[in-house]
């Protein structure tokens, strides 16, 4: 009798209660911007929960797609290479789009809008996974690296011209996490830090807004009104919220004082409202989706789905790193969302096609 496949309980919960948790948050720290924005007779409500729970509906369809979908094609040549290149297309098209808050990140379609840059942590790391699958033992070798590091580098530096620092960041760092677990020799690792150290200190440098946000790391009181208010709101946050939070729905600093309460800053409002302990039980909820995708990958009955796992955890859990580490200051700000917690459209939804994949490599374990 052929097995029965079944998808792993324990990371579906997880996903399920990140997602559920991510839509009361972003209403509650979104509340006081909604009535400003609509007012508080409105019969539209909180518009950016309305928003919310559309991508959560989508990202739930989406899921449940990449369950079903047969992984293994997106190893196919003709597949893969489509993909990349449909993503390097939608990354030139959105620089022409209208500038947003000095940045060139989105498609926008009515009321609704698409960030490319979200999209292509989808598909490159299939592509890497490809890669690695299709020249198994040649990881240092010219044959492997040289397309890996060709196509990292071309998806990366598109998202620069955005710009997009961060989201570049995180794609070069997914990647290369997936070619170190894959056998990458220390040496290339460390020609590889010695190349690029350099090249992401110059990017810092060059933008006047990248050495603010730089100098407001280093000393956030030096400009309290200025370059350091995001980080002090953010801590004032964290700090009030104690050991159990003042209360859902009690935030002080979401009335217009931590700018971006429901997106960037989302984990801060988690922590005052909650406190250590619902700001630790997040952490822990991507603890465990860490352990259960590295446990999909290390089960997986194929190299291409071992390091496919390993790609799609490792974006998820380091881009959550990233978003913690900015809201209690462990990390300059980046302007990178929290995965399944904060709002956005974009995000909630390849978040959820990613957990979706996992979950389908997780049922042939």
């Amino acid at each position: 009798m052929a097995k029965k496949l079944a998808s792993d309980k324990v990371l579906f919960t997880v996903v399920v209660l990140l997602v559920g948790f991510g839509l009361v948050m972003v209403y509650s720290a979104s509340s006081a911007v909604a009535r400003g924005q609509v007012g508080a007779d409105s019969p539209v409500g909180n518009p950016f929960l309305v928003k919310q729970s559309l991508a959560a509906g989508i990202g739930l369809v989406a899921m449940l797609v990449a369950m079903h979908f047969d992984y293994r094609r997106l190893k196919e040549p003709a597949f893969i290479y489509a993909l990349l290149g449909f993503v390097a297309l939608l990354l030139v098209a959105v620089l022409f789009q209208p500038v947003l808050n000095g940045t060139r990140r989105w498609f926008f379609i009515g009321p609704f809008s698409l960030q490319p840059s979200e999209i292509a942590k989808l598909v490159l790391i299939p592509y890497v996974a490809y890669q690695i699958d299709r020249k198994q033992g040649q990881v240092n070798r010219p044959e492997l690296l040289l397309p890996v590091v060709t196509s990292v580098a071309m998806v990366a530096g598109l998202v620069l011209l955005q710009p997009d620092y961060g989201t570049a960041v995180l794609l070069l760092g997914t990647a290369l996490m997936m070619v170190f677990l894959a056998g990458l020799s220390w040496r290339y690792l460390a020609l590889g830090g010695a190349v690029l150290a350099p090249v992401l200190a110059f990017l810092v440098w060059s933008e006047g807004y990248r050495r603010a946000r730089l100098f407001a790391f280093l000393d956030p009181e030096a400009d309290p009104l200025g370059s350091g208010y995001q980080v002090l709101q953010s801590l004032i946050a964290v700090g009030t919220g104690g050991v159990f939070g003042v209360g859902l729905g009690n935030s002080g600093q979401k009335q217009y004082f931590l700018p971006h309460p429901h997106s960037d800053f989302i984990y801060a409002i988690v922590a005052e409202e909650l406190g250590l302990v619902g700001a630790l039980a997040v952490v822990a909820l991507f603890l465990v989706l860490l352990w259960r995708g590295v446990r999909a990958g290390l089960h997986a009955p194929d190299l291409f789905g071992r390091y496919l796992a390993f790609g799609l955890t490792s974006v998820l859990v380091m881009q959550a790193l990233i978003n913690v580490s900015v809201a209690i200051a462990l990390l300059p700000t980046k302007g990178i969302p929290l995965p399944f917690l904060s709002y956005g459209g974009s995000s909630l939804v390849v978040s959820m096609t990613a957990a979706g994949m996992l979950l389908n490599l997780s049922e042939h374990g």
